[in-house]
């Protein structure tokens, strides 16, 4: 006892009853994956939205495929292929509005196209040929993010900004398994869910974060279960249902734009290709791992459900893949050409008002370029 408990001047009062500031119980995802295909659920989807899902599916894996080659003739740098992952990708920019900003990650050129940027423009980062190879306010899309989770907080930035302007649009950023290790992504999670931004994570878990395995990373139930600690609901679907992924995200962007604030969405899928053209995945991974996820291919379960319900025929396939095909050989065509690439746009968009030193080096750059024209004999004069 001490001296002042001893001398009667110390009355410890118990504390008062805690209670959470939230009910966690309503922001826990599910124990399962949810699904909608090969389910009660898929008679109620719309049958346009299902014919419209399954023609971006085709092609983007025919896009998968043709980056691919044209990375093995030299064409691109590198190319992160998303094939297996294509529902994701295609019902994160079918999902969203006009008016409303994609936030993706260098593997999401899928969700760029079908968001309507030109398939080529998409690929200029991925060749070394630009900054960025688009205008990201012209389809609202961001540029592709290959520093892992930098792209975060910048969707939540711009969702708080617009929301304080009194704007009336959603962020979707999109995320690896493995980005979610990393410090952006918590950071977003949690200025996020304190503003109430009108912003929507999805998390692509394809199985691996290059060669190391979700396991390796995080102990958590699901990365869905990780929303519950920010104060914003998780959600876990099956990331291969294109069905499923557009309906889960569609609710979580209503919520957001109704001000509801933010949503975790973990889609749960896998990366059949290597992590890059540059990564060997079989050192770290099995073949029959592979196989057994090729049978849960989102194209096959798209085409399986329309078939059954008559929803689509032989020639409803075939002119999805001509369309693919069609695609496929302009994109060929166009990517077998040489860019032409002028000094002058180093200094094009760094700035929107050039700082003096931005203009001083533009300066240098073309005395040097003129001393070269002018060659030996106009060195002197």
């Amino acid at each position: 006892m001490t001296v002042m408990e001893q001398r009667g001047a110390y009355r410890p009062t118990p504390p008062p009853a805690w209670q959470p500031r939230t009910d966690p119980a309503p922001l826990l995802p599910d124990a399962l994956p949810y699904r909608v295909l090969g389910t009660e659920a898929a008679a109620e989807a719309d049958p346009e939205l299902l014919r419209r899902l399954y023609a971006q599916l085709v092609r983007g894996r025919r896009y998968n495929v043709q980056a691919t080659a044209l990375t093995k003739q030299g064409r691109l740098a590198v190319y992160p292929a998303s094939t297996g992952q294509e529902a994701c990708q295609v019902a994160a920019a079918l999902v969203l509005e006009e008016r409303d900003w994609l936030f993706p990650s260098y593997r999401d050129t899928l969700a760029v196209i079908a968001r309507g940027v030109d398939p080529v423009e998409t690929l200029t980062l991925l060749r070394g040929d630009w900054h960025t190879g688009y205008d990201p306010h012209a389809h609202r899309v961001a540029p592709l993010s290959t520093p892992l989770a930098t792209q975060l907080p910048h969707a939540v930035g711009l969702a708080h900004a617009a929301r304080l302007k009194g704007d009336d649009v959603v962020a979707l950023a999109m995320i690896g398994d493995g980005g979610t290790s990393e410090g952006d992504f918590h950071e977003a999670m949690n200025f996020a869910a304190v503003w109430q931004a009108p912003v929507v994570f999805l998390v692509q878990n394809n199985g691996f974060a290059i060669s190391v395995p979700l396991a390796k990373q995080t102990a958590a139930p699901s990365l869905a279960h990780k929303a519950v600690g920010y104060g914003m609901p998780g959600r876990l679907v099956d990331g291969n249902d294109a069905a499923a992924v557009h309906q889960v995200l569609a609710e979580a962007v209503r919520r957001a734009r109704e001000g509801g604030g933010p949503t975790l969405v973990e889609a749960v899928t896998y990366r059949i290709d290597a992590h890059t053209n540059a990564d060997d995945a079989t050192r770290y991974r099995v073949d029959a791992e592979v196989e057994a996820w090729r049978a849960h291919d989102p194209i096959l379960l798209l085409e399986r459900e329309l078939t059954e319900r008559e929803l689509l025929d032989e020639q409803g396939k075939k002119a999805a893949h001509e369309d693919a095909e069609a695609m496929a050989a302009d994109l060929r065509a166009r990517m077998n050409q040489d860019p032409e690439l002028g000094t002058k746009d180093l200094f094009a968009h760094v700035y929107a008002r050039p700082t003096t030193q931005l203009l001083e080096q533009e300066a240098q750059l073309q005395a040097e370029l003129d001393a070269e024209t002018a060659g030996p004999e106009g060195a002197g004069r």
